[in-house]
């Protein structure tokens, strides 16, 4: 008996699951991947680092995928507008949420809500081109800009901030933020972190890239730096990344001259407040100590002057109706990916922002082994044809992965010279490009 899944959201996770999927039952399944978009692959467009094109290229692994007479791409339907979870379930044997995780967390802070303060999810998005924050325009006319993490899209924004003109060639970072980009102010990041340089979760290639930069000058005080010999206790990644902020903390005022942009790791240092007016206008930070792995405010605090904030400090998973939500991790309330009798998440969206890429692919393979335990030969349902039907009622004029290749061909052709090429940033946009107007 054919088996009809249903996965919501095409980007890793989704895209490893339908793979694994046609592992598991070859020709016995008809998998569809919806997306509310009318692009697919998820964070590989519009969360990776334009300047990280190698990463992106993981992107023709899932076109295979898509490209198979099993699997169908179902784009610009929008699950709990167009189609709910429960129709879903009822046309499908079973429905898999592989939404990703979105959404910024807030800081928590006062003055987060000034201008010019933003999450990483909507900055990243923004000069990524995603549709949702092509308007965002944020102002880059002040010489300091403070981002509040110490992940690697903490690094990401401040290499993408610090970048040259030349730099960027290559990428395909979207033209309005390279307008912007081009003409920013900044000469001035700093990043702050709560805890030390043994707690970061930033790589060694991200860190080491900033040492590379044409015009970026990293630094780090000494002071912050336990000793040396305590490295050895430390895994192999995280010793080799605290070994390139030991080097940056060998920089000095003559290594940086004035035309330099400066990237600075504060440690130990939280922020309490954000103060401004019309806009931002400084961070107040509390100094922090490290009592049981945890940072603990010490009372003392300072100001960093600042024009614009981006807050780097995790994601989490769009609400949809129908689906039980953990508000404190961030994601569908689930077992192990199971949320209910035939409906399940995967990614991001079962164990929040962690892992890399590549961790969702043991993650959507192991799904795929509890659902074929639980649904055994599937139960006869309506599946794909009944979904058309469906559309075809309430006039859901859904985009196709072939349409998909019309949009891609589209953005290759209007590429500036260089660049692989350049993003609809609108889906009125990319609608007309895929000719479903």
């Amino acid at each position: 008996m054919m088996r009809h899944v249903a996965i919501v959201g095409s980007g890793p996770a989704g895209y490893y699951t339908a793979e694994a999927a046609l592992k598991q039952w070859g020709d016995d399944v008809r998998v569809d991947i919806f997306d509310c978009l009318p692009v697919p692959f998820g964070l590989i467009r519009s969360g990776v680092a334009p300047d990280h094109q190698s990463i992106k290229g993981v992107s023709r692994r899932y076109e295979a995928t898509a490209l198979t007479e099993n699997v169908r791409f179902v784009g610009n339907v929008l699950i709990g507008r167009d189609v709910s979870i429960p129709e879903l379930r009822e046309l499908y044997d079973v429905v898999i949420l592989a939404t990703g995780a979105p959404n910024d967390r807030k800081l928590g802070l006062p003055g987060e809500d000034l201008p010019n303060v933003f999450g990483s999810a909507s900055f990243v998005g923004w000069y990524n081109g995603h549709p949702e924050f092509a308007g965002l325009d944020p102002a880059l006319s002040h010489d300091t800009a403070v981002i509040v993490g110490n992940g690697n899209v903490a690094l990401d924004v401040a290499r993408i901030l610090a970048k040259s003109q030349n730099e960027l060639h290559g990428s395909d970072i979207v033209a309005h933020a390279l307008t912007t980009l081009n003409v920013s102010r900044v000469r001035r990041i700093v990043i702050l972190g709560r805890r030390g340089p043994h707690q970061i979760a930033m790589t060694p290639k991200e860190l080491g890239e900033l040492a590379h930069l044409e015009r970026a000058c990293p630094r780090v005080d000494p002071a912050d730096l336990p000793d040396e010999a305590e490295d050895a206790a430390l895994d192999p990644g995280l010793r080799k990344s605290v070994g390139h902020l030991r080097a940056f903390s060998r920089t000095g005022d003559a290594d940086c001259p004035s035309d330099q942009v400066t990237i600075e790791f504060d440690f130990f240092a939280a922020p309490k407040r954000i103060i401004g007016t019309e806009r931002v206008e400084d961070v107040e930070v509390e100094r922090t100590r490290l009592e049981n792995g945890k940072a603990v405010g010490t009372g003392e605090t300072y100001r960093v002057p600042a024009g614009i904030v981006i807050a780097c400090i995790g994601y989490q998973t769009s609400k949809i109706p129908d689906v039980p939500f953990d508000a404190a991790g961030g994601r569908f309330a689930n077992e192990d990916g199971w949320i209910a009798p035939g409906l399940y998440c995967v990614g991001w969206a079962r164990r929040g922002p962690t892992g890399t890429i590549g961790t969702n692919r043991p993650d959507g393979y192991a799904i795929i082994e509890k659902v074929a335990r639980d649904i055994g030969e599937g139960a006869g349902k309506a599946g794909r044809p009944g979904f058309d039907a469906l559309a075809e009622q309430r006039g859901i004029n859904y985009v196709k992965f072939t349409d998909w290749q019309k949009i891609d061909e589209a953005e290759v052709a209007n590429a500036r010279k260089g660049a692989p090429r350049e993003k609809f940033v609108s889906v009125e946009r990319m609608i007309e490009a895929a000719g479903k107007r």
